[in-house]
């Protein structure tokens, strides 16, 4: 190594030392990490009632918050040119992880999600989402064509979200879905054209339409082949509580096993009788009790200014209160104030990411910035409309709030992503010499300009 570059790397090393990324993105992640321990707290009461013991939930959850610090600072400590290595092994460990999951996955809810490894329970889905933002801003980087991605990047991409979406299908409808609509906004993004852009969308509703075909009937021989006299009663039982009188929902339900209740949930939410004329049942308690919540923010006035941290009435009735409906409890707690806090969180962190990705020189780390915020607003969005009842009911975690193990780490390392973009590529493309050394060593497919400048 010559003299010069030896001085340049130096340089460099003490800039980013100096530097600590960006204080907003900091401020983000440290204000969810906060408000998960007070609300993941205050929501522990049905494991508590376990048996665990008062401390044991929140103890285990600050465990997992600190294993998720401590991945981030790996990324955060990484120039993002070295990304595509780590890229590689996250993308092989993911899809292995995918595959095992339906053949030794425990069953969560109805499907094989999770893979048990004694101390931890890894759940691919989650790690699916993080692998594929990184993936499609590697691909979409290298395919840059004068303000285009090119018809090769295009179909790598697609074929890289459909083989993912293959293999999640079987642990949940709703990250599918969240697959697809993060990469569509990220080709997007990459600048992709409105033509190629609607071509994706329409074989991904092909192929989805056949991944649901084919799990649908899977499911409906499984339990044909398991089906006794008392499973009959069973069903019938869970037909005859139904929520609603119509012939196509009881069909799907009954017929088409998985698959056709995620139809029959959709038709449901959408026709009448609506939640607050329904009787409570095994089948919309959870949307009842997130309701019951959130209307009891305004216990004591005109304002919904909530009860106060620990002061939850819902939390010991509402089924998954420290996971999937943690928002409810926290706008019981906390008010439409707090509420309201949450939800502008997760939309700054959007246009904070775009304001730094239109300080990078190249395209793929800004690629990386808004593919990451993207995909951690989306999921907390889709999360509060399903407390909200906007969509129907569907199990996704509060990212970095909600309990749960890979959901963190993975959050993590999303925030570890964005932090070292903001350190290392805006300082590179605001110094020359550093410029001109990002540009050396930068492999010659991520050379790209950055097309949202």
């Amino acid at each position: 190594m010559s003299k010069e570059s030896t001085l340049t790397a130096e340089v460099e090393d003490k800039k980013a030392q100096r530097n600590i990324g960006d204080p907003v993105i900091w401020g983000i992640y440290i204000s969810l990490v906060l408000i998960s321990m007070v609300e993941s707290f205050s929501a522990s009461s049905q494991i508590i009632g376990t048996g665990a013991g008062m401390y044991a939930p929140i103890f285990k959850h600050a465990i997992l918050l600190f294993g998720g610090f401590c991945a981030l600072l790996v990324f955060y400590f990484t120039n993002y040119k070295n990304f595509p290595k780590l890229f590689t092994l996250l993308a092989a460990v993911t899809i292995l992880a995918l595959i095992l999951a339906p053949i030794i996955g425990q069953d969560i809810n109805g499907a094989k999600r999770a893979i048990n490894l004694g101390f931890f329970s890894v759940q691919p889905a989650e790690m699916a989402k993080v692998s594929i933002v990184a993936l499609i801003a590697w691909v979409t980087a290298s395919h840059q064509r004068r303000e285009d991605v090119s018809n090769r990047g295009i179909f790598i991409c697609a074929t890289l979200v459909l083989f993912y979406s293959a293999l999640t299908f079987s642990q949940g409808l709703t990250n599918t879905l969240l697959l697809m609509g993060i990469s569509a906004i990220m080709m997007l993004i990459s600048g992709a054209k409105l033509k190629k852009l609607l071509v994706v969308l329409l074989v991904y509703g092909v192929c989805g339409g056949i991944f649901f075909t084919i799990k649908s009937l899977n499911d409906s021989k499984e339990e044909n082949l398991n089906l006794d006299p008392k499973t009959e009663v069973v069903v019938a039982a869970e037909v005859e509580e139904l929520p609603t009188d119509n012939a196509l929902v009881q069909f799907l339900t009954k017929n088409f096993g998985r698959g056709g209740t995620w139809v029959a949930r959709f038709i449901r939410h959408y026709t009448p009788p609506q939640l607050v004329d329904q009787k409570m049942n095994s089948k919309n308690q959870q949307e009842m009790y997130a309701r019951m919540a959130q209307a009891n923010s305004n216990r004591y006035g005109i304002f919904p200014t909530g009860v106060g941290p620990g002061n939850s009435r819902e939390c010991s009735r509402l089924p998954l209160a420290f996971s999937d409906y943690i928002y409810s409890i926290i706008t019981e707690e906390l008010g439409i104030v707090g509420a309201l806090f949450v939800l502008l969180l997760f939309v700054g962190l959007v246009f904070r990411a775009k304001r730094i990705a239109l300080q990078c020189s190249y395209a793929f780390p800004s690629f990386l910035v808004m593919g990451m915020s993207v995909m951690i607003s989306l999921q907390a969005l889709f999360h509060m409309a399903i407390n909200t009842g906007v969509v129907p009911v569907s199990g996704q975690p509060l990212p970095l709030v909600s309990m749960g193990g890979t959901s963190t780490l993975m959050v993590s390392v999303a925030f570890g992503i964005m932090l070292s973009v903001s350190r290392y590529a805006i300082q590179n493309a605001h110094d020359k010499e550093l410029k001109k050394a990002d540009h050396d060593k930068l492999p010659e497919n991520l050379r790209a300009e950055n097309p949202t400048l």
